[in-house]
């Protein structure tokens, strides 16, 4: 790997690509068990001293913004409502300056109940993983009949005004690939955003397989069976997911197509495990590590040169096209979706 130049405030890589976009993973533990992500016993979760602290996190957080250009951060997981320190990361974040822009992935449980005090912290937005509208289906992928729960926390991130409200739907031939016109009907009436997702090669049991997934097109054609779409004319910049105009609009829907339709010239990500460990793409299977620095004394001026070294040696593009591919050996659950 060649030795990545000194270029102050940003995160380039050697395809000219600049890194802005950052997504902090804040614990590997999820709430549920969704079938497409791991195995119903769950997974080896990390040691409590593997994970950062809360104030390891905030400082990486802020040497990505105030010295590496970063001005989005988007925190994940596992399911990130379960991390004790959320709110207190949230409002020390919110406070650097420049202020980033602040999203949330997660699974809605207990949204609603702190939704509000994350508004209040500074939270912008949240997106919300929803893959059926069916109770008993939803049971089935996540092996916990907590859909209620996961509608309450949508409401409630929308009554707190963490808007727009996002959902993220993952389509699977077989299981509830025919609800992609109920989703958005659901989305729309709502005012929620849909994106759905093409299911990507990232589950702990290493199943799966392309043959098998819905696509961007079946996708497409499922939804225009009930609705008129039409191109955005809205610029998609480095956004992953291509939108449509729903019946003429306002509403839009996305559609991420990160399988058959790549989008990795455009990518604008770089991504924080909990543990500690800068991954240049979500597909990567090796690791830089900035914990052992941190907590060796390194000064910020030190974890930003680590942070663009690891940047610089992004790949061109993720390679699941590539016969040699290999998937990640860490699940989703612990490398941040």
């Amino acid at each position: 790997m060649s030795v990545a130049p000194r270029t102050d405030g940003v995160l380039v890589d050697r395809y000219g690509r600049v890194a802005r976009d950052l997504r902090v993973s804040l614990t590997d533990k999820c709430n549920l068990r969704c079938t497409y992500c791991m195995p119903a016993e769950g997974l080896p979760w990390l040691a409590g001293p593997e994970l950062l602290t809360d104030e390891e996190i905030v400082r990486l957080v802020r040497v990505a913004v105030e010295q590496l250009g970063v001005t989005e951060v988007r925190f994940t997981g596992g399911e990130p409502l379960i991390r004790p320190g959320l709110v207190g990361i949230v409002t020390a974040v919110a406070a650097l300056a420049p202020r980033p822009r602040i999203s949330l992935t997660t699974n809605g449980i207990g949204l609603d109940r702190l939704a509000p005090a994350l508004r209040t912290a500074g939270l912008d937005r949240v997106n919300v993983s929803l893959d059926t509208l069916d109770a008993a289906r939803f049971t089935q992928l996540t092996r916990r009949p907590r859909l209620d729960a996961v509608l309450a926390g949508l409401a409630g991130a929308a009554a707190a005004g963490l808007t727009p409200v996002k959902i993220n739907t993952v389509l699977m031939r077989g299981v509830n690939e025919d609800e992609a016109p109920a989703l958005l009907r659901f989305a729309v009436d709502h005012d929620y955003q849909l994106r759905i997702i093409e299911q990507m090669p990232l589950d702990a049991q290493h199943g799966w397989d392309r043959s098998t997934m819905v696509t961007a097109e079946e996708i497409l054609a499922s939804l225009r069976t009930a609705f008129e779409l039409s191109p955005d004319p809205a610029e998609r910049g480095a956004a992953p997911a291509e939108t449509w105009l729903v019946d003429g609009g306002p509403a839009r829907v996305g559609v991420i197509a990160s399988v058959t339709r790549p989008f990795c010239g455009d990518c604008d990500r770089t991504r924080l495990t909990a543990d500690g460990q800068v991954r240049a793409c979500l597909f990567a299977t090796d690791e830089s590590d900035l914990r052992g620095a941190l907590r060796a004394g390194a000064a910020d001026d030190e974890l930003a040169r680590r942070w663009r070294a690891a940047m610089w040696g992004k790949r061109a593009g993720h390679g699941i096209d590539d016969p040699t591919f290999l998937q990640p050996t860490r699940p989703m659950s612990a490398i941040g979706g």
